[in-house]
């Protein structure tokens, strides 16, 4: 029980890798605010996991308008008083090089993907401040560190998570309050398997995409969850700023 007697808030968490996230840091005694723009899903996640004795509350919002964030995060503090943990997790796909990407699709990839964990930060992070201590994890991803074919704006905004960690990791290192990221490598969320049913060859897009990194096949949401734990907890104590790679070894090549 890692977490017992702390508060964790997860945005995107009614399904793959948010969902994972908030059930395992349930499992291991925190109270968990769930965030996300699915209120079907989001309350059902919230009965289970009461149902199994945990604490859970789903709080609905779209994390890239900062009057909603500002609420949110003050809900989440007017039924727990405290705040110790953030993951920012939230985050949408895009398919296309830059001549392809309207001006509108950059705009909503950067909110939704960067600017909802800057907006986070910022009134999630402001409590820690004044407390004096708290743990941000910021899930980029495989795509931050390395640029990969057809998804230009995707690629920029998982970059900018990884600057993002590391500003604020210096910013708030004397504050309390440590700063780490995860950087997933494909991992077989819902989102995921939609996408290569959608596809013209499902079996032969998953092994392309399997085949491309040294473990040879993808992630599951409860690894990915499992390296976020590991950052928020007191065990990576003397870590911040650090950027870990959970991708099958594909950003080693």
């Amino acid at each position: 029980m890692r977490f017992a007697e702390r508060v964790a808030l997860v945005t995107g968490a009614s399904q793959g890798i948010g969902r994972a996230t908030a059930e395992a840091f349930a499992r291991e005694g925190a109270r968990v605010a769930l965030i996300s723009n699915d209120p079907e899903r989001g309350h059902a996640i919230e009965k289970d996991l009461t149902r199994a004795g945990h604490q859970a509350r789903f709080f609905a919002a779209d994390v890239s308008d900062e009057s909603q964030v500002r609420a949110v995060v003050a809900a989440v503090l007017d039924a727990w008083q405290q705040l110790d943990i953030l993951v920012n997790n939230a985050g949408i796909y895009l398919q296309a090089d830059a001549i392809g990407t309207t001006l509108d699709d950059w705009n909503r990839i950067m909110a939704v993907n960067l600017t909802s964990s800057y907006l986070f930060t910022r009134y999630a992070g402001a409590h820690m401040v004044e407390r004096g201590r708290g743990v941000i994890v910021n899930v980029s991803s495989e795509a931050g560190r390395v640029g990969i074919k057809g998804q230009v704006a995707y690629n920029v905004s998982k970059a900018g998570m990884i600057s993002l960690t590391q500003s604020c990791a210096v910013d708030f290192a004397d504050r309390g309050v440590r700063v780490n990221c995860v950087c997933p490598g494909t991992t077989f969320t819902p989102l995921v398997a939609a996408a290569l049913q959608n596809s013209d060859d499902p079996a032969g897009t998953r092994r392309q995409l399997e085949s491309a990194r040294p473990l040879d096949r993808l992630g599951t949401p409860d690894e990915i969850a499992a390296a976020i734990l590991y950052m928020a907890s007191d065990e990576a104590g003397y870590t911040t700023g650090a950027v870990l790679s959970v991708d099958g070894g594909y950003t080693a090549q």
